[in-house]
């Protein structure tokens, strides 16, 4: 029996110390965490869009020519002041990329004042002082294309071309002696002029998704229009008068709706990565 005993506290004592060393020998076991995926939905418009847009802009003339007795001259200064623009426009997306559009602008009341230097009616050396002003509905077909999007900002840039048709009121002119200034010939008023204009623009900017449906819309717009007509000939004071390419720097900002529902797109689920859990 002792014998017996003996054995069999030896066996015990030996699978104890079995089952240590491979506790002691196993690697420990990690188990990462269950996440479940979550989706979310991005949404974009596609098809057809209007949109509506107003703008300051900031205005510039290369300068303006008048003619008296068949001798073409120079206006000494010609300057523009800025203005208020307004426009809507309806559009068609092609693709992710690249949209085109078909835009009507109100160009507002820009304020004009020139001056000429030569003889007059009181003096051979005098100065005029020349006011008027124009107005111009502009008539453009744009593209644009879009260059990145970060989150729900898109940037873009785009050009245009078309045609602006410019109303030129009176222009008012006075001649005043220039060593002295209140010396001066009557006040002559030169009749309007107007006609279409050639027309350029370039553009850049970024636009704000709302929803799938709407954008908010901040750019730039450069525009150029093409020389022409400036006001009437009068008899025995001059004209007609002609102006040179005319050019604004346009501050822009609109909105943009769009039809024909939204395109669903789920991105590729992305697991966090969390640290493993000991076991």
């Amino acid at each position: 029996m002792k014998k017996i005993a003996i054995t069999a506290a030896t066996l015990g004592l030996a699978t104890t110390m079995s089952a240590t060393a491979a506790d002691i020998s196993s690697p420990p076991v990690y188990h990462t965490p269950e996440v479940t995926p979550v989706h979310h939905e991005v949404k974009s418009a596609t098809g057809w869009y209007l949109r509506g847009d107003v703008g300051y802009g900031v205005n510039r003339m290369k300068g303006a020519d008048y003619v008296v007795s068949g001798v073409t001259n120079v206006f000494a200064t010609a300057k523009l002041k800025s203005s208020f623009s307004a426009g809507v426009g309806a559009g068609y997306r092609i693709n992710s990329k690249l949209r085109t559009d078909v835009t009507l602008d109100y160009l507002g009341k820009s304020d004009f004042t020139g001056s000429t230097i030569g003889s007059c009616g009181v003096a051979t050396a005098c100065t005029s002082t020349d006011l008027s002003s124009w107005t111009a509905w502009s008539l453009m077909a744009n593209a644009y294309v879009d260059v990145f999007t970060y989150g729900r900002v898109t940037g873009y840039v785009g050009a245009g071309l078309g045609a602006s048709y410019i109303k030129w009121g009176q222009l008012s002119n006075t001649s005043c002696e220039t060593a002295s200034p209140t010396n001066c010939d009557p006040t002559v008023i030169h009749g309007h002029a107007h006609g279409w204009r050639a027309t350029a623009a370039l553009m850049a900017g970024a636009s704000v998704k709302i929803n799938c449906a709407l954008d908010a819309d901040v750019g730039y717009r450069y525009r150029a229009m093409a020389g022409g007509r400036f006001f009437q000939n009068v008899s025995g004071a001059g004209g007609p008068g002609r102006t040179r390419s005319l050019h604004s720097h346009e501050a822009r900002a609109g909105l943009r709706y769009s039809f024909g529902g939204c395109d669903s797109y789920i991105p590729p689920y992305e697991p966090p990565t969390l640290p493993p859990v000991y076991k």
